[in-house]
């Protein structure tokens, strides 16, 4: 992070001015005591002054209260220090003595407390206002660090990927991780490139942030690692969450993320407003395709896939996810695409060299995709309509090409919901008849009708006597209510017979 670091024990003891030396600090030194930061400088020579004293401070005395103390209540005296959260211990010395007692040096050893001399000719209010001056010094440098950061994230919100930009600023500027999860709780951008350990934990509690559907701040700890999730946008209008590995986040730091919150937050609503108005005018321009006229989408657009294209067609897909993965292949690997949605659904044109992109799309959005075969913007009208044929005849996930379908012939081709159940509709009679027999005359039908209702051979191949056949024929003429001596209602019952399945 490129901000100024706070005052600390060795803050104070290098100070020139002072000569402050330490005497006891061996297990000080070991855990880093020296380099926490201190709060504030405080003097007492009561026995126990833990009472008027708050948390990381570092406290002076000239040692009065060890006149008739032995070695056992100069331990509790610093225990209670230690306990108290008493950085540092500073001994004056030459008021009642020449440096700190053994006894206490032997304590503040034995408890970790650092132990430093103070000369007689430095007053205790000098090492105090030292250290106001410390704290003066670098509260002015984290203001001057937050306003000069603030300004940076302003520039980066003005260049062309501006959210993109504006995290990967703050990222820098914090030196830290910044993630950004969207409204589903995948992760859109993240700077630097992964989380080191951890992501998966992180990724659950967004998706539980996300859950609740209210505006929250989350801490997850991960062992020495704390990641904050803040919300981003309105309760029950969340638009997903920025995730900071820092710790620890002080006023400043707090200040600055508060700002790249609000920045993203009107990012996010802006580019949702900017995304419908680009769907309703991808609605117009699929219209204007269509037509077989691609010349309003080439002005508006600049650009559309290169033909020889492909058209595909999608039921039940993520309109907004499928929009965002192909912007994103667009950005990553320049592969020009349109997708747009009308009322018959998703359509998606992409040049006929980059097709394996929808087996992508198809797998990771557990959709059913009809795609066309390869054609000329002139033609567009033509493909979409194979891509629809292609997805009303697949079954189940996956992609499906129009070619695959194509060999069932003009009569599957016409099969749709409807046609079924009209064509099971007019054989109820037969085979509500019964249900040995109404299956042995259908069969017998099917067969008779596969012959061109040849009674030598159809007897042959069912292996009954052409009297039998003509006795079941007669029969299912009478239960369907039509007369199969006419080639026309021999027609109408095959179709029937291949829509009802």
């Amino acid at each position: 992070m490129e901000i100024a670091t706070p005052p600390t024990l060795r803050t104070l003891l290098g100070n020139g001015d002072l000569r402050l030396s330490l005497v006891s600090a061996e297990r000080s030194l070991a855990d880093g005591a020296l380099d926490r930061p201190v709060r504030g400088v405080h003097s007492s020579d009561l026995v126990d002054p833990t009472p008027f004293l708050a948390d990381d401070l570092v406290l002076m005395t000239t040692g009065s209260q060890f006149a008739d103390h032995d070695e056992r209540g100069v331990g509790d005296y610093v225990a209670r220090l230690v306990h108290r959260g008493v950085r540092a211990l500073g001994f004056g010395s030459g008021v009642h003595r020449v440096g700190p007692p053994d006894e206490l040096v032997a304590a503040c050893a034995a408890s970790g407390l650092a132990l430093f001399d103070v000369p007689y000719d430095i007053p205790f209010l000098a090492v105090a206002r030292a250290h106001a001056e410390a704290m003066a010094s670098h509260a002015y440098a984290r203001r001057t660090w937050a306003l000069e950061v603030q300004r940076a994230l302003a520039v980066a919100a003005l260049r062309p990927r501006g959210l993109e930009a504006t995290l990967a600023e703050l990222a820098r500027r914090l030196g830290c991780w910044v993630g950004l999860f969207d409204s589903s709780g995948t992760i859109a951008q993240e700077h630097p490139a992964s989380l080191a350990g951890g992501a998966d934990a992180v990724a659950d509690a967004v998706a539980e942030l996300l859950g609740r559907g209210t505006t929250a701040t989350r801490s997850l700890e991960e062992g020495e690692r704390t990641v904050t999730l803040y919300t981003l946008g309105r309760s029950s209008q969340l638009k997903g969450v920025i995730a900071v590995d820092l710790r620890p986040i002080d006023a400043e730091a707090r200040a600055v993320i508060t700002t790249v919150i609000a920045m993203a937050g009107l990012a996010l609503e802006q580019s949702e407003q900017l995304a419908r108005g680009r769907r309703r005018m991808h609605t117009q321009l699929l219209a204007s395709l269509r037509a077989d006229d691609p010349t309003l989408a080439r002005r508006t657009l600049g650009a559309l896939p290169p033909a020889p294209m492909v058209v595909a067609t999608a039921a039940d897909a993520p309109v907004e996810a499928i929009v965002g993965w192909f912007e994103r292949q667009r950005a990553v690997g320049g592969t020009v695409s349109f997708v747009a949605e009308d009322a018959d659904g998703l359509t998606i044109c992409l040049g006929a060299s980059s097709r394996a992109l929808l087996d992508q799309v198809a797998g990771r959005f557990g959709i059913r995709i009809g795609v066309s075969e390869p054609a000329e913007y002139s033609a567009f009208s033509h493909a979409h309509a194979q891509a629809t044929t292609a997805l009303q005849r697949s079954g189940g996930d996956g992609v499906i090409e129009y070619h695959d379908v194509e060999s069932g012939g003009v009569l599957d081709a016409l099969v749709s919901a409807e046609t079924r159940t009209l064509a099971r509709t007019r054989l109820a009679p037969l085979r509500a008849h019964d249900a040995t027999t109404g299956a042995e005359l259908e069969r017998t039908l099917r067969v008779w009708l596969e012959q061109d209702a040849r009674a030598e051979q159809t007897a042959a191949s069912l292996g009954i006597h052409r009297h039998t056949l003509r006795s079941r024929i007669a029969q299912a003429a009478v239960l369907l209510g039509t007369d199969l001596t006419s080639f026309p209602a021999r027609a109408e019952l095959w179709a029937t017979l291949r829509a009802a399945g």
